[in-house]
This record gives structure tokens, C-alpha cells and sequence, in this order.
């Protein structure tokens, strides 16, 4: 029948003899034969849409949009006649699974539904268990096919999130709606985001490190903080209600961020980092972060406030512990002067090199230049020059004096003086984390926007969009993926978690 030379009115009158409407109103094919007979009619579709556009004159993009929504349907037929080839799964009054219980044949087929990229697919297929009613254990087709444990096909699945990692849900719903003409409602995304995140930490703890032949000589491990905007509860969420006076609109929780990555060291003098500094670009030759990775915890409403810190911290020391085996690498924790940062490296990383790093270094010293001079202004610019060679000299000791001196001879009070006071208590503070001219002598990295570009990066700009807000297992779940995403990562985990999904429900498939 497939290689017969029917007419397209021939064809098109047997597929209306052997189609048939199901349940919800989706076309059946029967059979793998009158799947491919569908398919031959869609191709001959292709040739003459084709044709008639060249007789028309049609413009290349028409063309293009018209044969994107054919080649869809050609392959939904086609994905039929392969569903088909695989038989309604009758293997018998009774049936063996893998595991070697023997399950009963249940007397009607059972129905799924199975959504794919070139549309949706209803599958009849008979099941086996105990007795109809109870838990289906065995589904000979769906092991077969390797379907998926729910609706969506794995590829579906991929292109989704990897839109929605990348943008709003609604946005991913709409993209998907006019490249495949699906569109699934932002709640099946969301409800999608968190069924694939549930094997993220699995995978990151799974994943064995980089190349040793590509890391550089110096382990950097760096984290922060940023602000998720959450869902308030419902009892606040109520019409009319005036916010309270400092009361602001939405709620923040915090997410911690952490990055481990390795580079090569990098000597330098005081005047290499002035310069670059002044000119505000990348000094040739600088060395490149190898194999970074981030990732990001949420910290729980109701539990300890330390416990996303900590899990991070024990994500960023298996990190070090896996690159760095033999502890033959020097191992530098680059933080800004936040107290709890440098508590967790103490306790985590007792012997690494301690960095504060030198951006936030200089937001200090740009404030303490404004109390005595005017924002914008040459001498302030020169300020701030002149103590930044003192640091990266070692000279810190001897820079504090300097500004408290000033304070006294130029009689700084009030708002200035309390400005002037907490940079030198931020400088008395970090004192240990500051010996830049030895940390450059070693060719360690003295400033780093990784931790502050990773917050950017995996949070703000997928967390924070206009009129977002999230539940704590929405946002966990969401920077999971995005961290992986991030990673380059992305279809390593694709592959994991459909053979880990795979494996659990070989034998034991839910209908």
C-alpha cells in the first residue's frame, strides 16, 4: 500500500475511510500503514504548496511559514505510525517485568495522552497490575517507547525550559506557541520547571570535575547575596489593604550565590592595577576564569536563617574538594566585607588565602573622598588614587591614619563624620583580608565581579522581572535550572535526567 501509486483524491478518500474521531475530538491513526498512507498524502502536500508558490509569486518568508506548519503535521504522522509499529503492548494474559513479578493483563486498554513536539498523541495500550482500580505496574508499550513519566515528550520538555530558564513563563508559552502552534498555559510550565529541577542537586552532586589539563593554578571560591521578590501570603494579598508606613510592596528572601572557578595567576605591580583602574577596561593578558560554576540556595521562610548559606558553603567545599584533591593548589576565598562571608571560610576553607575584594575596596574609598571633597570633582579622583597605591602597596595601617588625621585637621562632623567612621570600621574590620601587595606579588586575583555577575546573571535578570514574585519552591527550583543553564550544562543534564527518569520507571511505569 505505502509504495502503491494512488491519486491524491484515491488517498485522501482512504484516510477518511480510516480515520476516526476518539474522545476530545483527536484524529486516530490504526494502524502503521495508514499512518504512512497520511504521510505520503502530507508530502505530496509539501510538492504542490511548493508549486503553487512559484506560480503565485509568494515571498521566500510565506513559504517558509507555510511549509513549517506542514512539516509539523508530516511529522506527527509519521510519530504516529512509529507509536503504532510498537503494537497496543498485549503480551498476553499475563506479563513479566523486569523484575521477575508476574502482573495480570487488564481487561480494557488504557488511554494516554503524550505531547510532543509536532502536536498531541492519544495512545491506547493495555496495561497489567493486580486488578483494575488499583496501582498499574507494568506497561509493556510505554517501556517499549520510553515514554516519559508524564504528558510531555523529553524533547518538549528541553525546548520549554530552556526558554523559560531564559524568560517568563508567559513569554516561553507564547515563543513555543508560534514555533510549534502549542501552547501550553504558564501554570503546565511552572508545574514543568519544578518536575525537572527535581533532579538538579542529584546531577550537580553526580557530576565529576573539569579536565585537570584545563583548570588554571589557583582555585577561586567567591559567593553573595541577592533578593528574591516572593509571593506575600494570602492574608496580606488582600484588596485595598494600605501598606504600613516603611512597609514596601513586595517581600525579598534572600538567595545566596556561590562560584568556584580556576585561573591561572596573573603578577602584577601597583601601577599595572592604577592603570587599569583609570582606563576602565582589561589590561591585555589577562588570564580568563576556567570552568566556572555557580549555583544558588534559597533560604527556607521558616528555617534557620543560616541554612541556604550553609548549603551553598557545602556545595562550593565539594566543589574545591573535587578540583583540588591532592590540596596541592592555593585556594582563594575573594569576598566583599560582609561578617558571615568570612565566619563560612574560616569554617569551610580554614586554609585558604582570604581576599576582600578590591571593587568593594574602592566604593569605601570613593565615599570617604566625598567628605572631604566634591562628588565628581579632579581632587576627588585624585583622593581616591593616591589611598588606593597606599593599599595596593601594603600600606594600610598607614592609610587609616592618614584619614583619620584628616578628619580632625578639616573638622568633619556629623553625616560626613559617621560616613568616615563606618569606612574606617570596614577597613579596621578586613585589615587581614587586605595585603594586595603580597596577594599581587603571588599573582592571586585581588578584584572579582564573578560573585557580583553571578547574582546578576542566575538571579536578577530571571527573578526579578515586571510584577514577578515567587514561592520559595518556585524560585529554588528556577535557579537550579538556570545555574545549570548557566553552566553550560544544560543538555549533560538532559540526557541524566531522562536516563535517571528512565531507570526509575523501567518495570514500575506509571499510566
Amino acid at each position: 500500500m505505502v509504495g502503491s501509486a494512488n491519486s491524491p483524491l484515491e488517498v485522501e478518500h482512504r484516510l477518511l475511510q480510516l480515520m476516526f474521531i476518539a474522545p476530545g475530538g483527536f484524529a486516530m491513526i490504526l494502524t502503521t500503514e495508514q499512518a504512512f498512507l497520511k504521510s505520503q498524502s502530507q508530502y505530496q502536500a509539501l510538492q504542490d504548496s511548493v508549486t503553487r508558490a512559484l506560480a503565485n509569486g509568494q515571498r521566500i518568508d510565506q513559504v517558509e511559514r507555510d511549509l513549517l506548519r506542514q512539516l509539523l503535521e508530516l511529522g506527527h504522522s509519521l510519530l504516529m505510525a512509529f507509536v503504532a509499529e510498537h503494537g497496543d503492548g498485549d503480551e498476553g494474559p499475563t506479563t513479566t517485568a523486569p523484575d521477575g513479578q508476574v502482573w495480570q493483563r487488564l481487561p480494557q486498554p488504557h488511554t494516554r495522552r503524550y505531547v510532543s513536539i509536532f502536536g498531541e498523541l492519544i495512545i491506547d495500550r493495555f496495561v497489567y497490575g493486580r486488578r483494575e482500580g488499583q496501582k498499574i505496574e507494568s506497561v509493556p508499550v510505554d517501556r517499549r517507547l520510553g515514554l516519559p513519566a508524564g504528558e510531555f515528550s523529553y524533547v518538549y520538555e528541553d525546548w520549554a525550559q530552556r526558554l523559560c530558564v531564559r524568560g517568563s513563563f508567559a513569554e516561553a508559552s507564547q515563543s513555543l506557541e508560534c514555533l510549534l502552534g502549542l501552547r501550553p498555559s504558564v501554570r503546565t510550565l511552572e508545574h514543568m520547571n519544578r518536575c525537572l529541577a527535581e533532579q538538579a542537586t542529584s546531577f550537580e552532586d553526580d557530576r565529576g570535575p573539569p579536565p585537570a589539563a584545563e583548570e588554571g593554578a589557583v582555585l577561586v571560591v567567591t559567593a553573595d547575596g541577592k533578593g528574591v521578590p516572593m509571593r506575600r501570603p494570602l492574608q496580606e494579598r488582600v484588596r485595598g489593604r494600605r501598606r504600613g508606613k516603611g512597609e514596601k510592596a513586595n517581600k525579598k528572601q534572600m538567595a545566596y550565590v556561590g562560584a568556584v572557578y580556576s585561573i591561572e595567576r596573573w603578577v602584577r605591580t601597583c601601577e599595572d592595577v592604577v592603570g587599569e583602574l583609570r582606563r576602565q577596561e582589561a589590561a591585555a593578558g589577562r588570564p580568563r576564569p576556567q570552568h566556572k560554576r555557580v549555583w544558588t540556595e534559597m533560604t527556607p521562610a521558616d528555617g534557620p536563617p543560616g541554612r541556604g548559606r550553609d548549603a551553598l558553603f557545602e556545595w562550593l567545599a565539594d566543589g574545591v574538594d573535587q578540583r583540588n584533591p591532592q590540596a596541592d593548589r592555593p585556594v582563594v576565598c575573594l569576598f566583599d566585607g560582609e561578617r558571615w562571608l568570612w565566619e563560612k571560610c574560616r569554617a569551610c576553607f580554614p586554609d585558604a588565602i582570604a581576599i576582600l575584594d578590591l571593587f568593594h575596596v574602592l566604593e569605601k574609598l570613593w565615599l570617604a573622598a566625598h567628605c572631604f571633597h566634591t562628588e565628581g570633582s579632579a581632587a576627588a579622583a585624585a583622593f581616591v588614587t593616591d589611598r588606593l597605591r597606599m593599599l595596593l602597596e601594603g600600606r594600610v595601617g598607614y592609610m587609616m591614619g592618614g584619614l583619620r588625621q584628616m578628619s580632625t585637621k578639616h573638622q568633619v562632623d556629623g553625616a560626613k563624620a559617621r560616613t568616615l567612621q563606618s569606612v574606617l570600621g570596614y577597613f579596621e574590620n578586613n585589615r587581614d583580608h587586605m595585603r594586595y601587595d603580597s596577594y599581587l606579588a603571588a599573582g592571586y586575583p585581588i578584584g572579582s565581579g564573578v560573585a557580583e555577575g553571578a547574582c546578576r546573571h542566575v538571579v536578577k535578570d530571571r527573578m526579578e522581572g515586571s510584577g514577578m514574585r515567587w514561592t520559595l519552591e518556585g524560585a529554588q527550583a528556577m535557579l537550579d535550572l538556570r545555574a545549570i543553564y548557566l553552566n553550560d550544562d544544560w543538555d549533560a543534564f538532559v540526557v541524566y535526567r531522562i536516563q535517571k527518569e528512565q531507570a526509575e520507571l523501567n518495570g514500575q511505569i506509571a499510566a
